[in-house]
């Protein structure tokens, strides 16, 4: 069975799944890092990578790939909670 790829959005490379944080905004317009991988709303996967959170960051990718006004303080809480995840 192939394994399902998906792509950092920020570095473009394509990781399996697992290896990437989802990060997903439901119908209600919260956004949050989906732990399961099985949340329901739009997702959007990162790789832990220092360079690419920080670049999500910096360029509001998440903006643009949700097509959604994004509060700075929703990107410092997820770099703060990614932070925590990877060390």
């Amino acid at each position: 069975m192939e394994k399902r790829q998906r792509m950092c959005l920020a570095c473009r490379e394509m990781f399996d799944k697992k290896q990437l944080l989802r990060i997903v905004k439901n119908k209600d317009g919260e956004i949050f890092i989906d732990k399961t991988g099985k949340a329901n709303g739009r997702g959007a996967y990162i790789c832990t990578q220092k360079s690419c959170i920080d670049k999500v960051k910096k360029q509001k990718l998440l903006n643009k790939a949700f097509k959604y006004q994004i509060d700075q303080n929703i990107y410092d809480m997820l770099e703060e909670e990614i932070c925590k995840m990877t060390n």
